[in-house]
């Protein structure tokens, strides 16, 4: 999405030069409103000083799922986790919020919580729910790029951080006449700047949750995973109250796909990402080793596996691309060359799932359940009217997230989903 803002940018500064980029009605031109992309400069230390453990909080931010033994974590994107028991899925209850405004992942391994706050990685003792402590903040840790809009002309390029504790939390698109648009050569240069200066710097005994297919957070062992746009960061989480990065896997470029997603099988790590999917060895957890990748058009593309075959739902439009709508079934026997089995056209796939040879995904028209025993020819046995996202297959129960709702299903014969529970925020 950041490489589009820039041929943008560059037509508009052509057609300021070159009076054949005007049109005969000046006047008209002057006045129509015109999107402009302003940043929104926030304080770190008053993002840190503001995270706190409150009572159970409604929500009304889109959110990921997350799921450690009863709990259920509803990630609410650049809001805060709200933790709910789960012990009983037909009747889930609201415990606790951790207020957290930077926060867009999660993991969880022996009752420590890692999480994301903006450009910081955050760690909370979990073992005491009615006592959350707040036991670690590593400042500066993480690369915090913010979205970029993808309906922007123009920059407002006089507005950025002026020292070292104010940052870019996110933008903002505002109309303004196009008279009140300041436009010349320093606009170019600004632009640019704003995507180079925003970088700051299953063993026995580990019990470590289950994210959904859109995670970027993951845990193997005593490594914490995560996500920058092109590179994969592995830390050292042996002790919680000293984290250490440790190696840095470069697997995209300004050339190459944007990495989105992970998700683990044994002692492999795939990465969905914008061109396709990577798969990186962890049997030295602390390197991950490049082994293949499977490649396509660009589409917004989750992963996830099972046994000897992994499944992609790659969607395309607006900024994901021109690709068609599908999911793609790859045949992974050989971990180091994958190759495609077959591929299923959907309308607007998501998040999805895998469970005993049952494919889930969800997309525009609900929630799909795939008989998917012979990968070659995967077939739709079910569908359920839902606006769900993403989806975990565990196994005693599915659970799904939409905007503001999870819902949780148990499993009954013939590919049917039998609903038990809804949570509406």
């Amino acid at each position: 999405m950041k490489n589009k803002i820039l041929p943008l940018v560059l037509v508009v500064m052509v057609c300021l030069q070159f009076t054949s980029c005007d049109t005969d009605d000046d006047s008209n031109e002057l006045i129509d409103p015109v999107a402009v992309t302003v940043p929104v400069i926030k304080s770190k230390s008053e993002i840190r000083n503001s995270i706190q453990i409150k009572s159970a909080q409604q929500t009304n931010s889109d959110g990921k799922i997350y799921v450690y033994d009863d709990l259920l974590f509803y990630i609410a994107q650049n809001s805060g986790i709200h933790i709910f028991d789960n012990q009983n899925p037909e009747n889930p209850q609201n415990l606790t919020f951790i207020q957290l405004e930077g926060v867009h992942d999660i993991s969880v391994k022996n009752d420590i919580l890692y999480a994301d706050n903006f450009m910081d990685l955050v760690v909370f003792d979990i073992s005491t729910i009615a006592d959350i402590q707040l036991v670690n903040v590593e400042e500066d840790m993480l690369m915090y790029n913010p979205i970029f809009p993808e309906d922007s002309m123009y920059y407002q390029f006089n507005s950025y951080p002026s020292n070292e504790d104010e940052f870019i939390a996110e933008y903002t698109t505002v109309f303004m006449e196009r008279a009140e648009v300041e436009m010349d050569q320093e606009m170019y240069w600004n632009t640019i700047s704003i995507f180079e200066s925003d970088v700051l710097a299953l063993n026995a005994g580990i019990n470590i949750g289950t994210g959904g297919s859109y995670a970027k957070f993951q845990i193997f062992n005593d490594a914490l995973y995560t996500l920058d746009d092109y590179k994969l960061n592995t830390f050292d989480i042996t002790d919680y109250n000293s984290i250490s990065l440790v190696s840095e896997t470069w697997l995209g470029g300004w050339f190459g796909g944007v990495l989105e997603t992970t998700f683990i099988l044994k002692e492999n790590l795939f990465i969905g990402a914008t061109d396709g999917m990577h798969i990186v060895s962890l049997i030295d957890e602390f390197n991950p080793t490049y082994l293949s990748s499977f490649t396509h058009a660009m589409g917004c593309d989750p992963v996830v596996a099972e046994d000897y075959t992994a499944y992609i739902t790659v969607r395309g439009g607006n900024a994901c691309g021109a690709i068609e709508d599908q999911v793609n079934i790859i045949d992974i026997s050989d971990i180091t060359a994958p190759v495609e089995y077959s591929t299923y056209f959907l309308s607007s796939p998501y998040g999805l799932g895998i469970k005993d040879e049952i494919l889930y995904v969800c997309n525009d028209e609900g929630l799909n359940v795939f008989d998917a025993q012979n990968p070659t020819e995967i077939v739709l046995e079910n569908t359920y009217e839902t606006t769900s996202k993403d989806v975990i297959p565990l196994s005693s129960h599915l659970i799904t997230v939409g905007e503001n709702v999870i819902h949780q299903y148990n499993y009954a014969d013939n590919f049917e989903l039998e609903l038990i529970s809804t949570i509406q925020f």
